[in-house]
């Protein structure tokens, strides 16, 4: 548990790039150089992370320390690859609680609410680009798109995800497939998610109580990676924390290294002042914990669920509304909290065309937006 663990944690400090990077971090670092886990099963794995909601890149990290070390195996991969992230977003909420009020801070937090601009626009270009290739499914994000201009906030985000669930199963399953494999689930885990998922709403929760099941619940429907945290949280705490404090807190997660998800230990700390170490780790384990329930509970069927036709074409509506989720959040709250005027507006269009044409590094671009920030 502690080789894993240390393995785990000096990567949480380098894996600098967001999901699609830290998979290669963890290719090379454990299929090649350590040899911990055979590249098909490396495929495997990854491909049940990608199939489900939740962190992938954390999920995929967790299976390789469970398959390594069993439970507590994975629960030290967990924790070593998210402690360097997590220190750094509490830190920062510690700090900005101290010297929020200060010029200085003001104008930081003005670049990185800009900069924000820029990365949900990356994101939502690049998964358009991938989930809405066909007609149906662009109609399904433009749909998602409206009704959550309409219906924002949680209720709203649950409805479309659910029918474009039911919109793929109907509509986008392949035609022809054979019944499937029969399914080996590891039914404890499975019914804890679920129990967890839908007991929590119907209970008077307060103080981290109400955290962690307002975090849990967000954590249970991120479909299409750490970008959509930020609108499923946001329609979630909307009453509890400022549009500020969420732009922030998302920015800042981008130039950190490890799981982007780490912006819930920013909000938890936010959330309960008085105890910020408190907020911060019970806000993080509620996040990332229905990942990891699912991955458990499906690791042996992933194969045989994805085989199934209805499945299959959820999956694809799911992905389509979430492109639609993420282009909803572009405008509220990103683009609203963020461009000022015409400068701010030009600086995001100068910034996203550095990002997406001439791949320039988040490290650069970071700093840059932090110092644009007093100019604006």
């Amino acid at each position: 548990m502690l080789q894993v663990f240390w393995q785990f944690f000096k990567l949480g400090w380098i894996s600098f790039g967001g999901p699609a990077a830290h998979i290669g971090y963890f290719q090379r670092h454990f299929v090649q150089k350590l040899g911990w886990i055979p590249q098909d099963r490396f495929a495997s794995t990854l491909a049940l992370c990608q199939f489900l909601p939740g962190p992938a890149s954390s999920q995929l990290g967790f299976a390789i320390g469970y398959q390594r070390a069993g439970l507590t195996g994975a629960l030290a991969a967990f924790a070593g690859f998210t402690l360097p992230s997590f220190l750094l977003m509490l830190g920062l909420s510690l700090a900005g609680q101290h010297y929020a009020s200060q010029p200085a801070a003001l104008a930081v937090v003005t670049g990185l609410k800009l900069f924000a601009l820029v990365v949900v626009a990356d994101a939502v270009l690049t998964m358009a680009n991938q989930f809405c290739r066909q007609r149906l499914t662009l109609t399904i994000a433009v749909l998602s798109t409206a009704l959550l201009w309409l219906l924002p906030g949680l209720t709203g985000q649950f409805v479309v995800l659910l029918t474009a669930a039911l919109a793929g199963a109907l509509c986008l399953k392949k035609e022809g497939a054979g019944p499937g494999q029969p399914l080996d689930l590891n039914w404890p885990f499975l019914l804890l998610f679920l129990g967890l998922l839908l007991a929590m709403p119907l209970l008077a929760l307060t103080g981290t109580a109400a955290i962690f099941a307002d975090f849990y619940q967000a954590g249970s429907l991120v479909f299409g990676g750490g970008h959509v945290v930020l609108p499923l949280l946001q329609g979630t705490l909307a009453g509890d924390l400022s549009q500020e404090v969420f732009l922030t807190g998302y920015a800042a997660a981008q130039a950190m290294p490890g799981p982007m998800f780490t912006l819930a230990s920013l909000l938890g700390a936010e959330l309960l002042p008085g105890s910020p170490i408190l907020g911060a780790l019970v806000a993080t384990f509620g996040v990332f914990l229905p990942g990891f329930l699912l991955v458990l509970a499906l690791q042996h069927s992933w194969q045989a669920l994805a085989s199934r036709p209805v499945m299959a074409g959820a999956v694809q509506g799911i992905n389509a509304a979430v492109v639609g989720l993420l282009l909803a959040a572009l405008y509220q709250p990103v683009f609203v909290s963020s461009v000022t005027g015409a400068p701010a507006l030009a600086a995001a269009a100068l910034g996203l065309l550095a990002l997406r044409a001439f791949k320039c590094p988040l490290l650069v671009l970071i700093p840059a937006f932090m110092l644009l920030g007093f100019w604006l």
